[in-house]
């Protein structure tokens, strides 16, 4: 039976890191990315090949092209690609949010996201096949103060993923995720401590890759939550 492939961005740590480390369990070629060069090289040592792991910002449209160009050359179209990469505000109300701050939120999760399906939607189309997961969140269907910039990237994510859901051709899927509450670096910079009463990405990860591994064209234009 050929191994299928699941594309990660912001592997390295969190939601990515506990995901990338179950589906090599569940027998996928895992390829994913990071900021982080040293971090990326850890994952690799941790996962050798054939799975793939490379050192690339979403916000840079050059270096997704070259480590789409990479994966693609290796492996092929992926038959999941999890856009998962993000980044939150510190909380302050909106006004009070540096601009430069609100930037980076917007680039790194809105454009970041249109970067990686510009780079390998195309492949995954000419394949006929594959599903893209689009990570939201429960602010991205709700709201929170001191959080506006994270839950206006989030709901944008909502309405990108149900347009390109109506774009695509058939046998293919776009659908918006979101992973719930779970106890990461991200969650702890809202609630500090509180973080600790929800499930670690480990725990978490469990569930919800044998969850993403079962989506299909089927699902498509979907908002889902896992499980």
């Amino acid at each position: 039976m050929i191994a299928k492939t699941v594309l990660i961005t912001g592997c390295t740590r969190g939601l990515g890191r506990a995901m990338a480390a179950e589906f090599v369990q569940q027998g996928w070629h895992v390829a994913g990315c990071g900021r982080s060069a040293a971090a990326v090289q850890k994952m690799a040592g941790l996962f050798p090949g054939p799975h793939l792991f490379g050192a690339c910002d979403v916000m840079d449209h050059d270096a997704v092209k070259r480590f789409a160009e990479s994966v693609l050359g290796h492996f092929g179209a992926p038959d999941l690609l999890l856009n998962n990469a993000a980044v939150i505000n510190a909380i302050a109300p909106l006004w009070q949010v540096p601009p430069e701050e609100f930037q980076k939120v917007v680039t790194a999760n809105i454009t970041g996201t249109y970067h990686v399906i510009r780079a390998f939607l195309p492949a995954m189309i000419g394949a006929g096949r594959g599903v893209v997961v689009n990570f939201s969140s429960g602010w991205g269907r709700s709201t929170s103060p001191e959080v506006a910039p994270y839950c206006a990237t989030k709901w944008a994510i909502e309405g990108l993923t149900q347009s390109l859901a109506q774009e695509l051709p058939s046998g293919l899927a776009a659908v918006a995720l979101n992973p719930g509450i779970i106890d990461t670096e991200m969650l702890r910079s809202c609630l500090g401590s509180g973080a600790a009463a929800y499930p670690s990405p480990d725990h978490w990860a469990r569930t919800a890759v044998p969850f993403l591994a079962s989506l299909g064209s089927r699902h498509n234009g979907q908002s889902l939550t896992a499980p």
